[in-house]
């Protein structure tokens, strides 16, 4: 994904804009001045409501983790404000986006009315998907109880995307982890950010995406991770970047939530949150939970400075857990750019007679172009080694991309969900994407779950839910790409991207010429 796109600056702008950037080069960000802190201890985790009502559960399981997926939208928002009403000592919670929209406010406010309890909260944010939210995270910032830090923040508040001028190399790597993390017993881990079409809030349906929530022995790896993040060299108190406000802007932040819950629009979710049964369930036991021997995995934070070692990376982690598969691997990516070595390691598979199925957003689908052009480059190669490719249709024809997201943005109407499945037996749910950019840019989060439930889920999509709500791409006897479209009964050939008119296509075309494929 392009960090940003000098593409849409007019050409007469160039200069002056660069003549800008060299005047702010010299607006650094200061010396970093953190309190020390860290995740709740075990024996205190243990003495709280959740660490007491998970007990006998997970004593009936050791060494394993309790996993229960949160597909539904709804669910997973009232999830996450139950998780911090249940916390009685502390909140840790870290985000790469956090829109300032219906949703991202009552959560925001949640952590607010979980401080005031006396719940100690630390709030992480990626700077690059907190676009107009420096008023609301320096007022969260004065609660005696909060303390919010930003990851690689930028200097120059307004426009950020400066920032990508004076220090490129430092503003192109961002933080993408998501993890939601109560009293050091229970953690909300997957794909969604924060924000409105995370959480199906806007008319139609928007991201196919999924978390997991996670209780027993991978907690604690996930609040130790959140503790490297927290005092790494890229993470900034908020007082040392933002402007500072008055202390009225908390009793503000309340009333802009007390008001959107009045608000029609938001009668879904308040109810979702008062008919859940979530806390209940997970305190008594009876939340379905799926017991399995869960990892984690995850970059090292020096990532965000471009100073980790190669066993510090999440794909060195992976590649030692997963070895090689057998039989068949099914993966799911918003955003999958193979490049050349990912086709050769693909192929070699498809080569060993393993059955390889992948699901990426249309072209109609994507929120980033130039992703897809990295990806439509190699589809040939692809198909021609054997593997099947599928590709998400636009899931509402009425949503526009979220500006807020940034400039690696967010669809509001298309896949979102990262995932793959191994041999039916194991399964990764997380924030990785397969594309550069995850892998040697941004740093990542995510589980590798020993579930042959979970993984054979995984699996059996690929073979009802999957072709009836994607084009299914091929190749004919000539060689050229053709997407099969299943309409109940009936289906239907398009000889071209489906839904896109030729300057889109043409525009794809040209960006996949260019070398940017290590940016994507």
């Amino acid at each position: 994904m392009l960090p940003i796109s000098l593409f849409s600056i007019p050409a007469a702008k160039w200069l002056p804009v660069i003549l800008l950037g060299a005047l702010l080069g010299g607006c650094s960000l200061p010396a970093q001045n953190m309190i020390a802190s860290s995740a709740l201890a075990p024996e205190a985790a243990q003495a709280t409501r959740l660490g007491q009502g998970l007990a006998p559960r997970l004593a009936v399981h050791p060494g394993k983790s309790g996993i229960h997926a949160l597909a539904d939208p709804h669910a997973a928002f009232a999830a996450r404000a139950l998780l911090a009403r249940a916390a009685e000592r502390t909140l840790d919670v870290q985000y790469y986006i956090w829109h300032g929209d219906m949703t991202g406010t009552l959560l925001l406010e949640e952590l607010h009315a979980a401080a005031d309890r006396g719940v100690r909260v630390r709030l992480l944010l990626d700077d690059n998907g907190t676009a107009g939210l420096d008023t609301e995270l320096a007022a969260l910032a004065l609660h005696p109880q909060i303390e919010v830090r930003l990851f690689n923040p930028f200097k120059v508040r307004n426009p950020k995307w400066l920032g990508y001028i004076t220090d490129f190399s430092r503003a192109n790597r961002r933080m993408h982890n998501k993890s939601f993390t109560a009293d050091n017993q229970a953690t909300i881990v997957g794909g969604r950010n924060v924000g409105d079409e995370y959480f199906g809030a806007t008319e139609g349906i928007l991201f196919a995406d999924l978390d997991v929530l996670a209780v027993g022995p991978v907690v604690a790896e996930v609040s130790t991770d959140f503790d490297r993040y927290w005092a790494s060299g890229s993470s900034y108190p908020v007082e040392q970047v933002l402007p500072a406000v008055s202390a009225r802007s908390l009793a503000q932040l309340s009333q802009r939530a007390a008001l959107i819950e009045q608000d029609a629009s938001a009668a879904d979710y308040v109810a979702a949150i008062a008919r859940s049964d979530f806390t209940r369930q997970l305190l008594s036991g009876d939340l379905p939970l799926e017991w399995a021997q869960t990892r984690m995995v995850t970059d090292d934070p020096a990532k965000g400075l471009g100073q980790a070692e190669a066993n510090g990376l999440l794909t060195y982690q992976l590649a030692q857990i997963l070895e090689q598969p057998n039989q068949a691997v099914v993966l799911v990516s918003p955003y999958f750019v193979p490049t050349a070595t990912g086709v050769a390691a693909f192929t070699a598979l498809a080569e060993r007679g393993i059955d390889v199925r992948i699901l990426t957003n249309s072209l109609d689908a994507t929120d980033v172009a130039a992703v897809h052009a990295g990806y439509a480059k190699r589809r040939r190669d692809l198909l021609q080694a054997g593997i099947q490719l599928y590709e998400m249709r636009r899931l509402s024809p009425h949503l526009e991309r979220n500006e807020s997201a940034g400039p690696f943005g967010s669809s509001g109407s298309s896949l979102h969900a990262k995932t793959f499945a191994v041999d039916g037996e194991r399964v990764f749910v997380g924030s990785f994407n397969f594309d550069p950019r995850s892998a040697n840019l941004n740093t990542e989060l995510g589980f590798v779950i020993d579930s042959p439930p979970l993984a054979r889920a995984v699996h059996a999509a690929f073979d009802s839910s999957i072709p009836a709500n994607a084009y299914q791409v091929r190749l004919d006897e000539s060689g050229q790409l053709y997407w099969l479209e299943q309409l109940g009964d009936r289906q239907v050939r398009h000889d071209r991207e489906p839904n896109t008119g030729l300057l889109k296509r043409s525009g794809i075309r040209f960006l996949s010429f260019l070398p940017i494929e290590w940016l994507l």
